[in-house]
Order: C-alpha cells, then sequence, then structure tokens
C-alpha cells in the first residue's frame, strides 16, 4: 500500500515541535481540543469571540463570565 499521506510538523516554539501523523492507533474525539485550548491561549480566540456576542445578563447576578461559557462549549 502506497503511504500517501506525510506527517505534518507544528513549531510553536524554538524548544517544542509538534508531529502529526495519521496512522491511526488509539483515537481520541477530543485530540483536537488540546490544540484549540493552546491557540486560544496564545491568541485569545474566545475573548475576542465573546466580544462580538451581546451579553443580555444582568452584570449583578453574573457568576459565571460570557467567555468562560463560550470555553465550555
Amino acid at each position: 500500500m502506497t503511504d500517501c499521506i506525510k506527517p505534518l510538523s507544528f513549531v510553536f516554539s524554538k524548544k517544542r515541535r509538534l508531529e502529526a501523523d495519521f496512522s491511526g492507533g488509539n483515537l481520541s474525539s477530543d485530540g483536537g481540543l488540546l490544540l484549540l485550548r493552546q491557540l486560544d491561549e496564545r491568541l485569545g480566540l474566545f475573548e475576542q469571540f465573546s466580544s462580538c456576542l451581546e451579553d443580555p445578563r444582568d452584570p449583578k447576578r453574573i457568576n459565571h463570565e460570557q467567555v468562560e461559557l463560550i470555553r465550555q462549549r
């Protein structure tokens, strides 16, 4: 069988490198969430997204900020 899919490399810093291959193995349904969390921490994705949405709740009664609720989804 021909190996048509080459591994992908992601470099986040000089000390760490992430390599992804698509050979299967043990699969996880939340693997992409780890990458999404890292992107959010570095770029503030969910903060930006939250700022685009109006929060109709009464500020005096808020226990959890809107961005926290978005991150949970």
